[in-house]
C-alpha cells in the first residue's frame, strides 16, 4: 500500500521593521519597498503593522495627527501604511494584518472573561506578547506567506511599543535562524554643522539593545547618501557589518526605494540572514516605473479642496496619502506629471475672491472628510467649478456635497443639507443609514460607517425638480456593482 505523503509545513520567515531617532522616518516605505524585493525575487510576502495606540482601530483617529485612516477590503479601519502594503505588493490584505495596543488588550480581557487562560493570573507579560505573536502567525499562515514583514509603529525608546519588541525578542527564539531585525534611522546633517550625524542612531540601536533585540540591518534615512564614513561609524558602534548599512537618501518617488535598496543588495542581505536559497532577481517592474516617472515632461495640475491639511504652522498632506498615490498611478498612466497643490476650504469662506484662481488648475478635486467646519468653502468651489465647466472630482463627502450644492443652486431647495451638518434642514438631501441613526443615539460612535468592498445595488426614485417643469425620472434599477 502506497504511503500518503504529508504536505511540509512552511517555515514562514519574519521580518520586524522599527524606527529610531524620530517618528516618520520612512517605516511604512521601507517595509513596502523590502516587501516588493522579496517579492521580486520569487517569494510569497506579506505585511503587518502594529500601532501603539489605545485605541482599537484607526477610525476614531484625528487625522492631523495620525494621518489618513485607510480601509480595507473587508472594511477594517486601519493606518495609512496599509495602504502602501497594497500598492506596492499589489495585494488586498485584511484586518489580520492590523492591530493596535487597543486591539490586543480588549482581545486578552475578553478570552480572560470567557475562562480562556483556565484560571492563569493573565499579566502583562507574558499574555500580551503572547497574543501579538498569535496575531502575527495567523496572519502569516492565512496569507501562505514565506515571509512576514512587520512594521512596529512608533520609535525606540517610548514606552508605548515596548510590549510589540518584547514580542518580536520572544519569536526570535521561538523560531531561530528565522526571524531578522531591520533599524530604519534618521541621520541628521544639521544646516550649521554641514555633517551627518550618526550619534543618534548609535544611540537608537542601544536602546534597541536594551530590549534584547540586535539589529541585523540598518537603513539609514537621510537628506543625502551615506558615505563610507559614516558606515564604517554605524558598523563599528550598532554592532553589524559595514555591508549591512543600506543608504536611503530622499528619493524624488517613492517608487525609486525599491530600486535604491537595491544597489546595496538589500534583497540578497536579507535572505542569507533569514537562510533562503536566494532566486534569480527580476527588478524590471521597479526599474521601469522609475524611469518612466523620471522621463516625464507634460505636466497636470489638479487642485486639492481639503481642511485637514494644516497641522500648526505646517501642512500634512498624509491625510489624504491614498487619494494622493490614485492621482499620481492616474496620471503616470496618461503620461503625465501629476502637480498637485493643496487648498484650504476655509479660505473661499473668508475671501471669495480666491476662488478665480481655481481656474489655474486643469481640474479640482474634493476628498472626504466630516463635520461642518470648511464645509461651505467646499461648496462655494464645487459651485465655482460647475457654473464655470471646469472637471470636477468628489469622493466620498465631496460627492455628497456635490449633492447637496447642485440641490440648493440648479434644483433651488433652499437650506438643503446633509442631515449630518443639520439634523432641521427641510430638504434632507443626504441622510444617515437607519443603522447609523440607532447607534449614534446610543452615543456609539466607533465602527459606525458602512464601509469595505460589497456589492450595491443602486436604484433611481422619482424626483420633482422645479427647474425641470413637472418632469420625473423613471423608476428602475441600475446593474449591481463593487
Amino acid at each position: 500500500m502506497a504511503r500518503i505523503k504529508k504536505s511540509k509545513k512552511k517555515e514562514t520567515r519574519f521580518i520586524f521593521v522599527v524606527g529610531g531617532v524620530m517618528s516618520g522616518v520612512g517605516k511604512g516605505i521601507a517595509t513596502s519597498s523590502i516587501g516588493s524585493l522579496l517579492e521580486s525575487r520569487g517569494f510569497e510576502v506579506t505585511a503587518l503593522k502594529i500601532d501603539p495606540y489605545i485605541n482599537v482601530d484607526a477610525g476614531t483617529m484625528n487625522p492631523t495627527e495620525h494621518g489618513e485612516v485607510f480601509v480595507l477590503e473587508d472594511g477594517y479601519e486601519t493606518d495609512q501604511d496599509m495602504g502602501n502594503y497594497e500598492r506596492f505588493l499589489e495585494k488586498s490584505l485584511s484586518r489580520d494584518h492590523y492591530m493596535t495596543t487597543g486591539s490586543v488588550y480588549q482581545s486578552v480581557i475578553t478570552r480572560e472573561r470567557n475562562l480562556e487562560y483556565h484560571g492563569q493570573c493573565v499579566e502583562v507579560v507574558p499574555h500580551i506578547p503572547l497574543e501579538v505573536i498569535t496575531r502575527i502567525e495567523r496572519a502569516a499562515r492565512k496569507s501562505d506567506a514565506d515571509i512576514a514583514i512587520i512594521e512596529i509603529g512608533g520609535t525606540i525608546g517610548e514606552y508605548q511599543n515596548i510590549l510589540f519588541l518584547e514580542a518580536a525578542r520572544m519569536m526570535n527564539i521561538r523560531y531561530p535562524g528565522r526571524v531578522a531585525f531591520i533599524l530604519v534611522s534618521y541621520l541628521p546633517v544639521p544646516n550649521k554643522v554641514g555633517e551627518m550625524k550618526t550619534k543618534p542612531t548609535q544611540y537608537a540601536a542601544r536602546t534597541l539593545n536594551s530590549a534584547g533585540i540586535q539589529p541585523d540591518i540598518i537603513i539609514a534615512r537621510s537628506d543625502h547618501s551615506l558615505d563610507e564614513k559614516r558606515k564604517e561609524k554605524i558598523a563599528t558602534f550598532c554592532n553589524v557589518r559595514k555591508e549591512d548599512v543600506i543608504s536611503a537618501p530622499d528619493v524624488e518617488s517613492i517608487y525609486d526605494v525599491p530600486v535604491n535598496f537595491e544597489k546595496d543588495n538589500l534583497s540578497s542581505i536579507l535572505l542569507k540572514k533569514l537562510n533562503l536559497r536566494p532566486k534569480k532577481r527580476d527588478m524590471k517592474k521597479w526599474e521601469g516605473l522609475s524611469e518612466r516617472i523620471r522621463r516625464l515632461e507634460k505636466t497636470v495640475e489638479i487642485g486639492v479642496v481639503g481642511k485637514y491639511f494644516k497641522t500648526g504652522d505646517f501642512v500634512l498632506s498624509d491625510v489624504y496619502i491614498s487619494v494622493i498615490e490614485a492621482m499620481k498611478h492616474a496620471a503616470y498612466a496618461l503620461n503625465r506629471k501629476p502637480i498637485l497643490t493643496w487648498l484650504d476650504s476655509e479660505e473661499y469662506e473668508k475671501k471669495k475672491e480666491s476662488l478665480r484662481s481655481l481656474r489655474n488648475f486643469h481640474g479640482i478635486l474634493i476628498p472626504g472628510g466630516f463635520g461642518s467646519r470648511g464645509i461651505e468653502g467646499k461648496i462655494s468651489a464645487i459651485r465655482f467649478c460647475r457654473e464655470e465647466r471646469l472637471p470636477y472630482f468628489g469622493l466620498c463627502y465631496g460627492m455628497q456635497l456635490a449633492v447637496i450644492e447642485y440641490a440648493r443652486h440648479v434644483a433651488r431647495l433652499s437650506g438643503a443639507n446633509t442631515v449630518e451638518i443639520d439634523p432641521q434642514t427641510l430638504h434632507p438631501v443626504i441622510d444617515l443609514l437607519p443603522e447609523q441613526k440607532a447607534r449614534l443615539a446610543k452615543k456609539e460612535y466607533g465602527a459606525t460607517m458602512r464601509l469595505g468592498l460589497f456589492p450595491a445595488l443602486l436604484k433611481m426614485i422619482r424626483l420633482h425638480m422645479r427647474h425641470m417643469g413637472k418632469k420625473k425620472f423613471p423608476n428602475g434599477t441600475a446593474t449591481a456593482m463593487k
